[in-house]
């Protein structure tokens, strides 16, 4: 059998000791339940080991980590901030604290609510996919993305020269309206000025 799975049952047997030495002897207690009398009063003496209240104060710690990045780090960088603060931790003491703890990094960027709506208004396809262009400012691309920030999402819409493949223009916003598309081609325009 594992060593932390006996010395867990150990503690429950000596936290049994405790609840019932007022009925019975201590010592008979121990014999029933196969356990020597000097563990218990040794339990009950410090019933946390060194290791476990070190395991308390760190668990505080990468806690305070966890919630100052936003509940989205993971283990790792988790490790890296404490590491930081000056701690004496290994990776996998930090991965098994927040395993316990229950905390986990945050995969992927859902953002919660329903998905869909009314139809946008679709432009004619003017390109017809021949991307291949000869000349700069003929051709430009759009394309609106979210990007996670520390006060939430923000919404980056980027126009970018087919010719050159270069960014031309770009706006942020916290939401995905017409108002960000506008500035970012605003923004394009202003910098390329396109005769066209």
């Amino acid at each position: 059998m594992d060593e932390r799975v006996l010395r867990e049952e150990c503690k429950v047997k000596y936290a049994y000791i405790d609840q019932h030495r007022d009925q019975h002897p201590i010592r008979t207690l121990c014999r029933m339940l196969s356990v020597h009398p000097s563990g218990f009063y040794a339990w009950l003496n410090k019933p946390l080991s060194k290791r476990a209240l070190e395991d308390a104060r760190q668990t505080v710690l990468v806690k305070d980590a966890w919630e100052d990045s936003g509940k989205i780090y993971g283990y790792r960088k988790v490790y890296d901030d404490l590491i930081d603060l000056g701690e004496c931790v290994s990776e996998h003491r930090v991965w098994r604290l927040m395993r316990l703890a229950g905390l986990q990094a945050q995969i992927g960027y859902k953002k919660p609510g329903k998905y869909g709506g009314r139809l946008s208004v679709v432009v004619d396809n003017t390109l017809d996919r021949p991307f291949a262009v000869d000349a700069p400012d003929r051709a430009w691309v759009t394309d609106i993305t979210y990007l996670r920030t520390r006060e939430g999402f923000a919404s980056l819409c980027v126009f970018i020269d087919l010719f050159s493949r270069r960014v031309v223009g770009w706006a942020l916003h916290s939401r995905p309206t017409t108002e960000l598309a506008v500035q970012a081609l605003l923004s394009a325009i202003w910098r390329r000025k396109p005769a066209a």
